[in-house]
């Protein structure tokens, strides 16, 4: 943060993940300069969920009841979607 006097702060303004997701396809998009592209909505899934899941994980100590119900879904689902990336 940046200081403008002695003991004060002034707060950066945070960004949101959908800004952020948003940057981040814009500039995607830029980068392929006209090119033929596919399966955006899957890349981008597994850009968000990879993370996703690890910092649940993390979050409920690797404890999958706990990160199904954080996450709001079935435990089944959270296994299937650990194996897929490798998180299990």
């Amino acid at each position: 943060m940046k200081q403008t006097k002695p003991g004060t702060q002034t707060q950066i303004p945070q960004q949101t993940l959908r800004d952020t997701v948003h940057q981040s396809l814009t500039s995607y998009f830029k980068q392929l300069d006209g090119q033929p592209v596919t399966d955006v909505y899957q890349m981008v899934l597994s850009e968000i969920e990879a993370p996703l899941f690890e910092s649940v994980m993390a979050y409920t100590k690797d404890n999958q009841t706990k990160a199904s119900e954080v996450l709001g879904l079935n435990r089944g689902t959270l296994r299937k979607k650990l194996k897929q990336y490798g998180l299990l």
